[in-house]
């Protein structure tokens, strides 16, 4: 009697041992076989780096919108919130496409000789804005100061642009940092004296009370740009994508000119993480169609 007591649970934890490793095996093929499906779409999407900066919003819009078939075209965003980490992706090809500016794309183009192709130009721009505690209303009030921006970018080139030609008693001190909500946090915590933001932080600075006191639309200059590796661009299948893309960007940007930015307070909630105090005090802001820019257009740029 005690051997078939003894007997049975044996039994029963000879199969629990055997039905866990099953179990587990399966468990470890199957997740091997969906990580290697995932990396594969990974690859074969169309990945696009991208900011929380409102030039990205079209592309925000036509992702939250489903303004293009969603089952037919992949098409995904990385976000960062510095430029460079953009740069760094796209020449790492972990991205097809970013949205960037000119200076920065064409010294990658000279200086790690990667072949772009300029998709279109955006409409971003940047402010100069200084701390309110540091009592600078004007250009000629900078010498000895600090200014957050980053190197080799329309932040550097505008720096110089407006301090050319004005009379300062010291240099300006450019301190190079590269992430907007960085430079937006120092700003507002009193750490630095001025800082080249873009919108919607320039917005987050201005209603807190600190002075705008340049505007990179003054200069006349057209400083963004949608790039993407050259042979994105010589792929069928890339093109199919990166035509959906366009498509869905127009319509996009018919339907911010149409509604106006507060319309899309989620969708500025959710990406850039303001409240709506900021989205109500937003500019407005007039989004172009896709519009590829000429080379003549892009010397006149950043020369």
């Amino acid at each position: 009697m005690n051997k078939n007591i003894l007997f049975i649970p044996a039994v029963l934890i000879a199969a629990v041992f055997f039905s866990c490793g099953r179990s587990a095996e399966e468990v470890r093929r199957i997740s091997y076989e969906e990580r290697m499906k995932q990396a594969k779409e990974e690859r074969m999407a169309l990945k696009i780096a991208v900011m929380p900066t409102l030039d990205c919003l079209p592309a925000f819009i036509a992702r939250e919108c489903n303004l293009y078939d969603t089952t037919a075209v992949d098409i995904r965003f990385k976000k960062f919130t510095a430029q460079m980490d953009c740069d760094t992706a796209l020449i790492g090809k972990s991205v097809e496409g970013a949205f960037s500016d000119f200076v920065r794309t064409e010294r990658i183009k000279r200086h790690d000789g990667l072949q772009l192709d300029y998709i279109s130009t955006t409409n971003a721009y940047w402010n100069l804005i200084t701390s309110r505690k540091a009592r600078i209303k004007k250009i000629n009030q900078l010498d000895d100061k600090m200014v957050a921006m980053t190197r080799y970018s329309a932040t550097d080139l505008l720096t110089s642009k407006f301090t050319e030609g004005v009379k300062l008693k010291s240099q300006v001190f450019r301190i190079q940092i590269n992430d907007v909500n960085v430079r937006l946090a120092m700003l507002l915590n009193n750490e630095i004296d001025a800082v080249w933001l873009p919108e919607p932080q320039a917005t987050a600075a201005r209603i807190r009370g600190n002075n705008v006191i340049a505007d990179s639309r003054d200069k006349k200059k057209v400083l963004g740009v949608i790039a993407f590796r050259a042979e994105v661009t010589k792929d069928a299948r890339r093109r199919k994508q990166l035509s959906a893309f366009m498509t869905a960007y127009d319509m996009a940007c018919d339907s911010i000119n149409k509604n106006g930015l507060q319309h899309y307070s989620e969708i500025l909630k959710k990406h850039y993480g303001i409240d709506s105090k900021v989205i109500k005090a937003l500019p407005k802001i007039k989004y172009n169609h896709i519009q590829k820019p000429r080379k003549a257009e892009i010397d006149k740029i950043v020369l």
